[in-house]
């Protein structure tokens, strides 16, 4: 008989490398999911719609009839998936631990699989991992103008073993007009919640995390309010970088890309950017000179985050720094941001 679990038990069990069989239909699943489960529905989206239109108009005992006429000749396919996942024991959950993952837990049992169901299901997961938004984190923030190399900075600390969520990686999405471009779709913001939830599962709460300063959208995916409030608390370091280097870092990593896909980009910031500034820049993409059309939408973002970084960090803020760096190369950076770390602790505990 299948052991019901609650969502820490179940987590847990996932951690030691049980596969997770999530049984809700297609749509639901991608929506959002659990990031190492497999999908195996019991009914597809036009099954699910059908039984749960049954089961409000005509009541619950001919909706499972129905259930288990269109479920009937798919039980082989389902044992068959869950056999090949090599494992004696598995994890099970539907949409609130109901009939749905109960069914094929029983079937997964009769098969010989120590089979595990997430009590409530993936309610309760979510409403875990919104709870784990809440927490205390120590937090540090990379700060900069556009084109500064954050990103890459980043990839540095976490090659150098630091603990690192790369939000904008996570997102799909660089976060500017011109954050989608070179990028596969965004994920659902629920989705993405759920990807900030699995890297900080993994880190050491005692240790600083870091992360890019960012707004609290990425393209269309937001950062967890209790998450975000943390970040806008937490201390800065500017990366402060000459405006030819920047230039520079957004040419290579931009000019090759279709100059139609980049006018398009520009086009969504003509409200700020104005319409002369913003036909100026269209021209000069489609004209070839994706260099004037880059000064242009660079000189607007400095201003924007230069006010933004004035009104958050005023002249004395004691958790603001700031780390200049007068090349292309960044391996010199990482040593640099540790030591400012070490500083901040230390005048922290004063």
């Amino acid at each position: 008989m299948a052991k019901y679990l609650n969502v820490e038990e179940f987590l847990e069990k996932a951690a030691q490398g049980l596969p997770i069989i999530d049984v809700r239909s297609p749509a639901e699943y991608e929506q959002a999911h659990i990031p190492s489960a497999h999908t195996l529905p019991i009914f597809d989206n036009e099954e699910r719609a059908i039984v749960g239109t049954m089961y409000k108009k005509v009541g619950r005992i001919q909706a499972v009839q129905k259930g288990l006429e269109l479920v009937g000749t798919k039980l082989k396919n389902f044992t068959k998936f869950a056999l090949k996942l090599k494992s004696e024991e598995i994890l099970v959950h539907c949409w609130r631990g109901g009939m749905r993952s109960a069914s094929m837990a029983w079937l997964f049992e009769t098969v010989g699989l120590k089979t595990y169901v997430l009590m409530d299901g993936y309610k309760a997961y979510r409403n875990h991992v919104l709870n784990y938004f809440d927490k205390e984190y120590k937090i540090m923030l990379l700060g900069g103008c556009t084109g500064g190399g954050k990103t890459e900075i980043l990839q540095l600390l976490k090659e150098a073993g630091e603990q690192v969520i790369d939000l904008e990686g996570l997102a799909n999405h660089k976060g500017s007009a011109f954050g989608s471009i070179g990028h596969a779709p965004q994920p659902s913001s629920e989705y993405f919640e759920h990807l900030i939830y699995n890297e900080l599962v993994q880190f050491d709460p005692n240790k600083v995390i870091w992360l890019e300063d960012e707004s609290r959208n990425i393209g269309k995916n937001f950062i967890p309010q209790g998450f975000w409030k943390t970040m806008r608390e937490a201390p800065l370091v500017e990366i402060d970088t000459s405006y030819d280097i920047r230039l520079e870092r957004i040419m290579r990593d931009y000019a090759c890309f279709n100059a139609e896909e980049l006018a398009v980009s520009i086009l969504k910031i003509e409200k700020r950017l104005g319409f002369d500034k913003c036909q100026k820049a269209q021209e000069a993409c489609l004209n070839g000179d994706v260099t004037f059309a880059a000064k242009i939408c660079l000189d607007y973002y400095d201003k924007l985050y230069g006010s933004s970084l004035e009104n958050r960090f005023p002249k004395g803020s004691t958790n603001y720094f700031k780390l200049s760096i007068d090349n292309l190369e960044l391996d010199h950076v990482v040593p640099n941001l540790l030591k400012i770390i070490e500083e901040y602790n230390v005048s922290s505990q004063k």
